[in-house]
């Protein structure tokens, strides 16, 4: 699609129009949003590897936050793309 989108206008237009399809608008945010809830934990697990929030009481509170902000996040792409 990327190729198709970059190659003429006409590409372009093609790959506007499939993503007008809500079904297509539905896997794409699934897709990207496992990938944003994988970054907001890989986030994470870069602090505590910095020796932050190691704990079982800190590792908790930060399992809830990333859950948070990731739905947060989550809701926000949704309202991007549609």
């Amino acid at each position: 699609m990327l190729d198709s989108s970059l190659s003429s206008e006409s590409g372009f237009e093609q790959v506007q129009d499939v993503f007008e399809n809500p079904l297509v608008k539905f896997i794409t945010w699934g897709v990207l949003s496992a990938l944003l809830y994988h970054l907001v934990a890989g986030i994470r697990h870069l602090v505590m590897d910095a020796g932050v929030g190691e704990g079982l009481e800190s590792g908790k509170r930060g399992a809830q936050a990333v859950i948070v902000i990731a739905a947060v996040l989550i809701v926000l792409l949704g309202v991007w793309i549609w």
